[in-house]
């Protein structure tokens, strides 16, 4: 008898572990995807190739990219990030920036940033998904934080918390640099 191929053993791995995480029967995922119970059984125990129109109703399911399901790197069950991988996706005027350094997969992904904000500079304003949550710490400086129209003053050794799915703004009114560290809670698609 031949092993499965290397794609066959992602899927059956990685759709196995998306079910548990989610705690899904394959009936819920069947009723979810529009894929037969028969169809995901096969899948699961690594017997059948599924095509790609398949995969994409799986991944629907899932709210996540085909790609993350047919992943053959094997991910070990503890990611490590490598040293200086974060982005900086934000840029200020006076030299600050809002780096992303890692997050998870969905859903209920979780983003980590590390933000410095120079005196005068601001980010945000917009909200985002409803469920979304934010909870930041201030590692120096003094930030004011403004949630749907009421300001904070956030020192240096002090956690705030709150839901993202309202209007919110950073801002450093002082003379000083701000660092802080922020995670973000990003909620599953509707």
């Amino acid at each position: 008898m031949t092993e499965p191929p290397e794609l066959t053993i992602a899927v059956a791995r990685t759709m196995q572990a998306l079910r548990a995480d989610r705690g899904w029967s394959l009936d819920q995922l069947a009723a979810r995807s529009g894929v037969s119970k028969g169809v995901l059984v096969a899948l699961e125990q690594g017997r059948s190739n599924p095509n790609l129109a398949t995969l994409a109703r799986i991944g629907d399911a899932f709210g996540v990219p085909v790609t993350r399901l047919v992943d053959v790197s094997g991910e070990p069950t503890v990611h490590i990030s490598a040293t200086g991988s974060g982005r900086v996706l934000w840029r200020g005027p006076n030299g600050g920036t809002g780096t992303i350094l890692d997050a998870t997969d969905p859903p209920w992904a979780v983003e980590l940033w590390h933000w410095t904000l120079q005196p005068g500079e601001t980010f945000g304003g917009d909200a985002h998904a409803a469920a979304t949550r934010e909870m930041i710490w201030v590692e120096q400086g003094t930030l004011t934080l403004t949630v749907a129209g009421e300001r904070h003053e956030v020192r240096a050794g002090q956690c705030a918390r709150f839901p993202g799915g309202r209007p919110h703004r950073y801002a450093n009114d002082t003379d000083a640099a701000v660092k802080l560290t922020m995670v973000v809670l990003v909620p599953p698609p509707t």
